[in-house]
């Protein structure tokens, strides 16, 4: 629960009439809410700031107005939530009023009790049954100095979802909140107690009822018969599936309860695990539960808590994780909680702001600016009025429907990354690298949309678990002359974690499982994964490298090199768009309205800590499948729609870019 903080930084009064004074923007297609053109920042809310927070939005471009007057994450208002009923119909109204819109924090699983050592209620006090325990009976119950949202004196709980009382008093709550006319209700942080200090390693909750749930579910004691931690244990493997069960129900039940008060109110879930292990621990997996909410607004740092700390390669690893997002989102906003400077005292913070939004942009996600690591504020008012506007101006470039041509598929296997975490994501990251680095088209296939997958071929990163239903869809798609690139233990195991008799994957290629690289027309099986081996050589080497832009003497670069030619081995590719450029930019190529888009972000040159101002990427050639006459635009970040000269022969149109700076959107039309 990340409190907001209302600084004193006061805004000039605006200089025409408030309610006349309108967003930036363009109209969102029908299909598209108003949550896929947010670019938004946070404010502390009671009745007497409504106007204060409304002309600060205006005045700094800001569409999707966060406020915070948390009615259950705090007991008081969780008891009487009167007052702050009042404060968020007032804000909503006011944002309709000037075209806008507005949505309120609330608190998960989490409540705070002010002054608790003083009184004699509180949230435990009154209820010490419904909090969260580890399996010694320890309850999760925390004050001053815990986090720094928690003020001293204070006790904060995170409480059980299976509490009955609290949860039908809670989901009344938020069909109240939804009630007012408010656009949106944000919950922040749906966990199960695993990431205070101590309480890591217990994968809670083992309250009496969490465990009477499992019982019911499984038959199961969760206090006797798992081994915790251990994957090697079955019933430590349903425990885990239980808890991501029970956390995607419950936000589930709050969109239910949330459309019963307003139809037209949207449910965003703030979740801090992006792929990696900690949605298994925390139990807030985001590939399971975009399927219930209508966003996510991802607190998600790879590499690197702000963006002024992030080194290049970790930019590369962030690029990943937000595309994978959008790939899980299918068709929902992506919104990014992330933090652009914490008094990185060597860069200037409007450089980081903008290096964050750059990212955001390209990668099709929205932008949240926000003072050093809360919700509120921003590190530069000045950078974002400037990084708003320009968004607003731009918004359909970078929010409409991307759409694939003919890309090479990454498969994101959930139930591999459950259960071999560190294996997965390492050779998953490794092929998103190069990928991105190759400067190929690509997409993200999962197992809601690898049935509609048309994509060349499809690279399986060391994807251990497959259901039978995942391997009739591989075979579907080999039979149609789509080329698998198998890697690892793909196919060793069942989704349950099984050892299976005989690798269904190999199976269908028609050949023996021998730990032998084996190469066919349509096919190539690598038991050591290149993936892994990319991970462990750009770590080596790679930052080092951008921070000059000198290549001479790099492995990497024979990784590469050996990638694309694997690729060759199997598929011709026919690239909808042939992108020549230095590794250190990040590229995606899609159907934008129809129009070939290129997205490009700049990464060379940067430097954790030290310089967030990159060197120039020069000479870049694009060549597009083009009808003589087309024309090339380019969109400079922060800049203007230039046409830029470009040489038509045999269908193809050709241009080289002499410069880019952050970053650059190129098409053709």
């Amino acid at each position: 629960m990340k409190r907001i903080i209302i600084t004193t930084y006061f805004l000039f009064l605006l200089t025409i009439i408030l309610q006349c004074a309108k967003p930036t923007q363009t109209q969102p297609p029908s299909t598209q809410n108003w949550t896929h053109f947010v670019r938004t920042g946070g404010h502390g809310l009671s009745l007497e700031r409504v106007d204060k927070i409304i002309e600060s939005a205006t005045s700094t471009h800001l569409y999707g107005i966060e406020v915070d007057n948390d009615i259950p994450g705090r007991y008081e208002s969780f008891l009487n939530p009167e007052e702050k009923l009042q404060a968020i119909k007032a804000v909503a109204d006011k944002a309709h009023a000037v075209g806008n819109y507005a949505y309120v924090y609330i608190a998960g699983l989490e409540c705070i009790t002010a002054n608790a050592d003083k009184s004699e209620h509180s949230f435990f006090k009154d209820h010490p049954d419904w909090v969260q325990r580890d399996i010694t009976g320890r309850p999760a119950i925390f004050g001053g100095g815990d986090a720094f949202w928690i003020d001293k004196g204070d006790e904060d709980v995170w409480i059980s979802p299976f509490a009955t009382e609290w949860r039908k008093k809670y989901m009344e709550r938020v069909r109240q909140i939804a009630a007012t006319g408010i656009d949106g209700v944000y919950v922040d942080i749906p966990y199960w107690m695993t990431h205070f200090d101590g309480w890591e390693n217990t994968w809670a909750s083992f309250d009496d009822y969490t465990v009477a749930a499992f019982k019911e579910q499984t038959g199961l004691d969760a206090k006797k018969d798992l081994k915790l931690g251990d994957f090697n244990d079955v019933n430590f493997r349903k425990w885990v599936d239980f808890r991501i069960g029970v956390l995607t129900n419950f936000m589930q039940e709050i969109d239910q309860n949330v459309k019963a008060g307003n139809p037209k109110c949207m449910t965003i879930a703030e979740i801090y695990p992006g792929i990696e292990e900690d949605a298994v621990r925390v139990g807030a997996d985001v590939y399971d539960m975009y399927r219930v909410v209508d966003v996510i607004a991802h607190e998600y740092s790879a590499g690197g808590y702000t963006a002024a700390a992030r080194e290049p390669l970790a930019w590369f690893n962030y690029m990943t994780g937000m595309y994978s997002f959008r790939a899980f989102a299918e068709g929902k906003a992506s919104w990014m909680l992330s933090y652009s400077w914490d008094e990185e005292k060597n860069i200037v913070p409007g450089e980081a702001m903008k290096n964050m939004a750059l990212s955001h942009l390209m990668a099709g996600v929205n932008t949240w600016d926000a003072q050093g690591h809360v919700m509120s504020g921003s590190n530069d008012f000045e950078t974002r009025k400037v990084i708003y506007k320009w968004i607003g101006e731009h918004e359909n470039t970078f929010y409409l429907p991307r759409n694939p041509v003919n890309p090479v598929g990454v498969y994101f296997s959930p139930q591999t990354r459950n259960y071999f975490a560190e294996d997965f994501i390492a050779s998953y990251r490794g092929f998103m690298n190069l990928l991105l680095q190759s400067h190929l088209e690509f997409q993200i296939v999962t197992p809601r949309t690898l049935a509609n997958f048309q994509g060349a071929g499809l690279i399986l990163p060391d994807v251990k678990c497959l259901g039978a239903q995942e391997v009739d869809l591989l075979g579907k798609l080999y039979a149609a002359g789509k080329f698998l690139y198998v890697t690892g233990e793909t196919g060793k195991y069942d989704l349950e974690r099984n050892p299976v008799p005989e690798n269904p994957v190999l199976k269908l290629l028609g050949i023996q499982d021998g730990g032998l690289v084996q190469a066919g027309d349509k096919f190539l099986v690598l038991p050591d994964c290149p993936g892994k081996q990319y991970v462990q050589v750009t770590n080596k080497e790679f930052d080092v490298s951008a921070r000059t832009g000198q290549t001479e003497g790099a492995e990497f670069l024979a990784l590469l090199d050996a990638f694309q030619s694997e690729l060759g081995m199997m598929s011709d590719l026919k690239q909808s768009v042939t992108i020549q450029a230095s590794p250190y930019i990040s590229t995606q190529t899609a159907l934008v309205d129809n129009k070939m888009h290129i997205f490009i972000a700049n990464f060379k040159g940067l430097k954790g800590n030290e310089n967030a101002v990159q060197l120039p990427e020069t000479n870049v050639k694009i060549t597009f499948p083009a009808k003589q006459g087309a024309k090339i635009f380019v969109l400079p970040f922060l800049g203007q729609v230039e046409e830029l000269s470009g040489e038509w022969n045999n269908g193809q149109l050709t241009c080289i870019i002499p410069e880019i700076q952050k970053g650059m959107v190129v098409w053709c039309e």
